[in-house]
């Protein structure tokens, strides 16, 4: 409705109206009754009725096709001119002024224009995703998402090289050269967003939304910026890109899978739910793949998925030497609550992806009790668990001590805290522990870097530095020697990758992501958003892999 509009030549309209099927009192405000030029009539003191909501939008609506009808040729008009300015713009060189190349020029000793205009800030001519990396599968749902954007991506139908580099065939090309050019620069480009504060050294403004959300930062992709004008075989996809198929070589005792494949969870799944055996690979020189063993029921998943999905299985005639952990069919409960969570509605669609087995289970269901019966993993995602006490947690606990699995987002990450566990939060005034204020700090949603072990089974498949989506999130502080292990953390005084860190140097030594035994089972600590929307695939596999994991040793 907004910024997808205007970066696509459109006059995009985000209207938010009052109002729901029960009528509602508008009290009499003072202040409210003076008009002002994002609020010109004043509405009165009434009972308001969802009618009066409705009639709104559709005035608004008639509105629109008015003003669209009177000036039709001049729209049309002006549609034509951006995409053309915008194709001539991906056809030489240009620059963009961001605010903070903006504030580093007026740092310089001797300020100067020629400082935003050398060659290595030019904007990208294109963008490479190459064919070999970990999980080009996932790269190639990231340029579906740009198709049905209607922009234009090019796949190599043989190895290249552009500016030194060889990519292999099937490679992805995005050209900047295009009418929604925009539209482009604004998933793979960082969101720059400046400092807005209400006056110089006083708080920020909190921005409308996210402030950054870099879609191929969030999913994982890998992609190169090209900077000149470059050549190379491609075709254009028609339609949806489809997943290169992959290769399934023979083994007399299974497959090995990467774990670097988000779509492995889906064959895992599958294997499962059809009474097939997988393990993980816990250690030793296979360590992180997964193994499927080969059976009846085992092999046409397998050759199914490497079509379907692009996964490639190594053929082993023997199982792999380590420590071999075998899967078990999941069942897991999805938090909710009456009236529905949108984070637990997103996590809902996104189980239904990847096909793993869940409930929806309400509040008051996990406060009853019993749930070893019947489930292994719970999953609270943000605002399930909200400040010091929790009704949930008397439950939780119990199930947790049984062996039970619980992954915690966001604010649910307070479950720690209530269980009697040494985490803090790390977001505090070193001298006087005081919990930092928005003057001092402030994340809303952007896109930050963090620094994970992936040696340990639930960062498996994961690089040593991921994106992470955080927005306002939970940074934790562990007491020494506890049962607390940090799994991803913040090393640096700017992980910002994309949107707005105001006081981003106190992240740094904060942990991002925890686990800990609690009795026979599992606490998982997730203080960024790693599930937003179901946009952030790169940091799926940090939940994925927690419900599979064995317990804490």
């Amino acid at each position: 409705l907004r910024t997808t509009a205007y970066f696509h030549n459109i006059i995009g309209l985000l209207t938010e109206s009052i109002g729901s099927p029960t009528p509602l009192q508008i009290p009499f405000v003072p202040d409210k009754l003076v008009p002002q030029e994002n609020y010109i009539l004043p509405i009165t003191p009434q009972t308001w009725h969802f009618r009066q909501s409705i009639e709104y939008s559709v005035t608004a609506n008639y509105a629109v096709l008015d003003i669209a009808s009177r000036h039709r040729e001049q729209f049309l008009f002006n549609i034509y001119k951006m995409g053309r300015n915008s194709i001539e713009k991906g056809s030489r060189d240009t620059w963009t002024a961001y605010p903070r190349r903006i504030a580093a020029v007026k740092k310089s000793a001797r300020p100067s224009f020629d400082a935003l205009r050398t060659p290595e800030l030019r904007d990208p001519r294109g963008y490479i995703l190459p064919a070999d990396q970990p999980d080009f599968p996932t790269a190639v749902k990231f340029v579906n998402t740009l198709r049905r954007n209607g922009i234009t991506v090019e796949q190599a139908t043989q190895a290249f090289t552009v500016a030194g580099k060889t990519y292999p065939a099937n490679s992805l090309v995005v050209r900047t050269a295009q009418a929604f050019r925009p539209h482009i620069m604004d998933m793979f480009e960082p969101q720059d967003y400046p400092n807005d504060l209400k006056y110089p050294g006083g708080p920020p403004i909190p921005p409308y939304d996210s402030a950054g959300y870099t879609l191929a930062f969030q999913m994982g992709v890998q992609f190169d910026r090209v900077l000149d004008a470059f050549d190379a075989p491609t075709k254009p996809i028609v339609g949806l890109a489809q997943p290169v198929p992959g290769t399934v070589s023979a083994g007399a005792a299974g497959w090995l899978v990467r774990h670097s494949y988000n779509d492995a969870f889906v064959v895992l799944n599958r294997v499962l739910k059809a009474g097939g055996e997988a393990h993980w690979v816990l250690d030793g020189p296979q360590q992180g793949a997964w193994f499927i063993a080969r059976s009846e029921v085992t092999a046409p998943l397998v050759e199914k998925a490497a079509k379907e999905l692009g996964l490639d299985f190594s053929g082993v005639d023997a199982p792999p030497t380590g420590t071999l952990h075998r899967l078990k069919p999941l069942r897991i409960a999805l938090w909710d609550r009456y009236g529905g969570s949108m984070e637990s509605g997103w996590t809902r669609w996104l189980f239904e992806q990847f096909e793993f087995p869940f409930t929806v289970v309400p509040s008051k269901d996990i406060e009853a009790g019993g749930l070893a019966e019947k489930f292994d993993a719970v999953v609270l995602v943000d605002g399930a668990i909200r400040g010091r006490d929790s009704s949930l947690t008397p439950a939780l606990k119990a199930f947790l001590e049984g062996g039970g699995t619980v992954a915690t987002i966001g604010s649910s990450t307070a479950l720690a805290q209530q269980l009697g566990l040494p985490v803090k939060s790390h977001l505090v005034e070193r001298t006087t522990g005081r919990a930092l204020s928005s003057d001092q700090f402030f994340v809303p949603g952007s896109v930050l870097q963090v620094t994970t072990d992936n040696t340990q089974p639930l960062a498996h498949g994961l690089p040593p530095k991921v994106d992470v989506f955080f927005d306002n999130s939970p940074v934790f502080a562990l007491g020494p020697g506890g049962p607390v292990r940090p799994l991803a953390w913040f090393d640096s005084e700017s992980p910002l990758r994309s949107g707005w860190a105001w006081g981003q140097s106190y992240l740094k030594g904060g942990v991002a992501i925890a686990e800990a035994p609690v009795g026979k089972g599992h606490l998982y600590l997730f203080g960024p958003e790693i599930l937003n929307r179901a946009q952030p695939h790169g940091t799926f596999k940090y939940l994925f892999n927690g419900l599979y994991a064995p317990s804490v040793p």
